[in-house]
């Protein structure tokens, strides 16, 4: 088996339902800004120490790859999926947002993203995944809104790898701080 088919190479490429569409088709665009997405929701995940961040970005992974098939299907071919985005997927970004905001509270000031590498590959996640949402809005406008959910979805997304960039700040600082009043208590790289 090969990696490439040719079959795109006339600028085309297939959706679920086996039509063939231009690779600059609102449909494509807007799941290649989700495959983007996804590979900066690895990149952070990488890097990032805090087990429940981590699991939190892996479910949204996997959501991505539902959101995908949406996108990939036609408005018929929408009914046979098996998985789709719905309001329960946003109760849950809901959810975490909520929990870390309380526990981290939230930014009286713009964030300048760059105090850490978590965090900053957080932000970077956060800005692609405003780039999906708006091309998601394009999408839902010319579909008459069959992607609504979808589009609360990504929005709540956002929302989320903000609140989760900035408690991966106040981590930072506070890891910072600990070490420059205790030195000794925290070894250097060691993340609580």
């Amino acid at each position: 088996m090969k990696i490439y088919t040719r079959r795109g190479d006339k600028g085309q490429s297939g959706l679920l339902s086996g039509e063939r569409v231009d690779k600059d088709d609102p449909r494509l665009k807007t799941f290649g800004a989700l495959d983007e997405l996804q590979s900066h929701l690895g990149m952070a995940r990488a890097l990032i120490r805090q087990e429940s961040v981590r699991s939190i970005l892996l479910g949204v992974q996997k959501d991505i790859f539902v959101a995908s098939s949406e996108l990939a299907s036609t408005p018929k071919g929408l009914s046979r999926l098996e998985n789709r985005i719905g309001k329960e997927n946003i109760g849950k970004l809901e959810k975490w947002i909520d929990e870390f905001a309380e526990l981290y509270g939230l930014p009286d000031r713009f964030v300048v993203p760059g105090r850490s590498a978590d965090s900053a590959a957080l932000h970077v996640a956060r800005a692609v995944c405003r780039r999906c949402e708006r091309l998601i809005v394009e999408l839902n406008r010319r579909e008459a809104g069959l992607y609504d959910e979808l589009l609360a979805y990504y929005n709540r997304v956002g929302d989320l790898l903000f609140v989760l960039a900035w408690a991966l700040e106040v981590k930072t600082v506070v890891t910072e701080v600990v070490r420059d009043l205790l030195p000794g208590v925290l070894k250097t790289g060691e993340s609580q």
